[in-house]
């Protein structure tokens, strides 16, 4: 008797698990799934919604379906339609929700005409409907996210505000340098940028957004607002099934729960204190349970990387890397520690002609970080030494940042 597999959750992780073996995808979104690393691009037009669907699973999803108790005594999962789907190995790939900050004026689950989140493909399309040439959009949050979010405004053709509570934008990725030379490329898109700007409420009118208010009593002028604060892991369905849950549900190297039957991946899984929140680790984790779960089940994983990751799990190095689009096209990765320590090594080159910039922290003999604008040529090579965690090679710091990066 075949071994059943329940996966709740049609995101990135969910989906790469159900592309690799024969499982039960329970997607809530009503679309097949897709890539959320593009949805910047659909916003700005550069792609059509089906461009970023992903491979198709290997048996047929359940889309459209909701996820809304779990049973682990009788090993079910109970759905918004009033269906049971049973289970002998339960997969939780719930994914993460927006946060949504305390504001004045944003109150409950309905938020004001005009004010998006930005996480899903429908949170996109609806922003796109809302948005035409010469709107007043003001995008409440810095980060990666939020920078994109500006970004396809901009090409949209909106007059674009960028409020950042941080002293510079992607301040969790950039070291100063490279955040000062992103705000310089953002605002030459168009994008006025605030930073150590906190947001206190929202004004509206008849039920929809009018402005945003500063908390130093500054008053923006909006008619769309989109909040880009970041994520939290969806753990609800988890805690109310009575597993261990922290910020993210608890999970160890075979990235199972405190349930044995139970598994969770991807942007609601914490693993060794982490919650990752990135495209990478979940398609990591995903892979890691794929393998686990084909020995264990004597069931054949499809689709297997190269080279085959062993069942178990001990964490992601994640690298960041970002594409933003205009009159001069910026790119941009960074990877682990971007701030030198007492006692690190670190070496920079810029290009201020070419808005390039390059630096690498080292400590001891490990790459401990990185980050580069504007040329990303050394960025193979740099992200293999860091994530092998492997001593450097005896040769001067410098030729880390050529173009083979001391390869």
């Amino acid at each position: 008797m075949s071994t059943r597999i329940v996966v709740v959750g049609g995101g990135t992780a969910g989906a790469r698990l159900a592309r690799r073996l024969p499982v039960t995808l329970l997607g809530e979104e009503p679309h097949a799934p897709y890539n959320r690393v593009l949805l910047a691009d659909v916003l700005a037009g550069r792609y059509a919604p089906e461009v970023i669907a992903l491979p198709g699973t290997r048996e047929p999803a359940r889309i459209g379906t909701r996820a809304v108790r779990i049973d682990r005594a009788a090993r079910t999962v109970e759905c918004a339609d009033g269906s049971l789907v049973g289970y002998d190995r339960l997969v939780l790939a719930t994914g993460s929700n927006p946060v949504l900050p305390p504001l004045r004026g944003l109150r409950g689950a309905a938020l004001p005409a005009g004010v998006h989140p930005f996480r899903t493909l429908d949170d996109c399309l609806a922003l796109r409907a809302s948005v035409r040439p010469g709107v007043r959009a003001v995008v409440v949050g810095g980060g990666l996210l939020g920078v994109s979010a500006a970004r396809a405004l901009a090409a949209l053709g909106a007059d674009v505000v960028l409020a950042q509570q941080g002293e510079r934008l992607m301040e969790r990725q950039l070291d100063v340098h490279a955040s000062a030379l992103l705000r310089e490329h953002v605002e030459s898109l168009g994008v006025e940028v605030h930073t150590e700007c906190r947001v206190g409420g929202l004004r509206q009118r008849d039920g929809a957004v009018t402005a945003v208010e500063l908390a130093d009593g500054f008053v923006l002028d909006a008619g769309v607002v989109v909040l880009a604060c970041g994520v939290r892991p969806r753990v609800a369905l988890a805690r109310e099934a009575g597993l261990d849950v922290a910020t993210g549900i608890v999970v160890d190297d075979e990235l199972r729960t405190s349930d044995p039957a139970v598994h969770a991946v991807g942007d609601c899984a914490e693993h060794a204190g982490r919650v990752y929140g990135l495209a990478g680790p979940a398609l990591e984790q995903a892979d890691a349970l794929a393998e686990l779960l084909a020995r264990e089940t004597g069931t054949e994983a499809s689709d297997a990387p190269a080279p085959v990751p062993t069942a178990a799990y001990t964490g992601t190095r994640a690298l960041t890397r970002l594409t933003l689009t205009g009159p001069r096209p910026l790119d941009l990765a960074a990877f682990g520690e971007v701030t030198a320590r007492p006692g690190d090594d670190t070496v920079q080159l810029t290009d201020p002609t070419r808005g390039a910039y390059r630096k690498v922290v080292v400590r001891g003999d490990r790459l401990v970080g990185g980050v580069l604008l504007g040329d990303l040529a050394a960025v193979g090579a740099l992200a293999r030494a860091w994530e092998g965690d492997e001593a450097l090679p005896e040769a001067p710091l410098l030729h880390l940042l050529t173009h083979d990066g001391g390869s």
